[in-house]
């Protein structure tokens, strides 16, 4: 072997060598850290019924799983006389509740939690729920593993309550309807790697919404939007297509979806109208509507 080849010869071992050492001397790849666009998808069911997947776990939000026709419209609420729920589910029950590692409940109205929700679902399935009369209530419904959500952590997701209104101060200003509309709450999901999710839930724009949108400065904001109208009131019990635009104000980097529409009777808001809103209001960039059974990923 001539000098020259030796020489050669021993800068590529050399060479070799440093980048193996430095190979082994790199930490390695946190397992949570993921491609933030593959990281966090999001299924809408029907109404506020919709799936939330943060790598492997996936949680069922708010389930109505009854047929079309269900139920009675809402008394002294716009369109009562239309039976609940509008339309039918996009995909079997069963479908629904497949791959769900756990349930959260934002409040136990007839359209957030019904009779084939507390049928169908396994009683042992993690269910969290926004205070002790909600826990209460769903564990005499035979539910044996019911938390009062404050901040909890669950397989490797941080879940945090954030508070609400389920309507204007004028309708909470009568006793009968307060009782009614009573309390509804709102979730804030968050793990390493992924986008932050805040679900807004049933509740009017309120300084919980500001609080939350400022604290945690979610990539995803989840609308409950349909604008849904109670007669002999101004205004609405939860949000509609002024609040998505100043959501896209309020958290200029983040996607808004928009949910709870043209699925039970006193929503006055369809996906259609908000369609052509944000299209004038030049946001349809930022606005997600997703029709029913349809998948978001983030």
């Amino acid at each position: 072997m001539t000098i020259k080849t030796l020489a050669s010869s021993l800068a590529v071992a050399l060479s070799l060598g440093i980048a193996a050492a430095f190979a082994q001397a790199q930490p390695a790849s946190a397992p949570d850290t993921v491609d933030a666009t593959e990281a966090v998808q999001l299924q809408q069911i029907r109404n506020a019924t919709v799936k939330i997947t943060y790598g492997d776990t996936t949680f069922l939000v708010d389930p109505m799983l009854s047929k079309k026709g269900s139920y009675p419209g809402f008394e002294g609420t716009y369109r009562s006389n239309l039976r609940n729920p509008l339309v039918d589910l996009p995909m079997s029950e069963k479908e629904v509740i497949a791959g769900v590692d756990a349930v959260i409940v934002t409040h136990t109205h007839l359209d957030h939690w019904d009779e084939a929700a507390q049928q169908l679902l396994p009683k042992d399935i993690p269910l969290f729920v926004q205070n002790l009369a909600d826990a209460l209530m769903i564990r005499g419904q035979g539910f044996t593993n019911v938390r009062v959500l404050s901040k909890a952590e669950f397989q490797g997701v941080t879940l945090s309550q954030i508070g609400g209104q389920h309507g204007t101060d004028e309708m909470y200003a009568v006793e009968e309807v307060a009782a009614a509309l009573g309390e509804a709450m709102g979730v804030v999901f968050q793990s390493p790697g992924h986008d932050t999710l805040y679900l807004v839930g049933d509740t009017i724009w309120r300084d919980e919404v500001d609080m939350a949108l400022a604290d945690y400065a979610p990539q995803i904001v989840l609308i409950n939007a349909g604008y849904a109208v109670m007669d002999g009131f101004d205004g609405s019990i939860i949000m509609g297509k002024e609040d998505v635009l100043r959501a896209t104000k309020a958290v200029p980097d983040a996607t808004i979806v928009a949910t709870h529409m043209d699925a039970i009777n006193h929503m006055a808001l369809t996906r259609e109208e908000l369609k052509d809103y944000v299209q004038q209001k030049g946001i349809a960039d930022r606005v997600e509507i997703p029709e029913d059974g349809a998948t978001l990923s983030f």
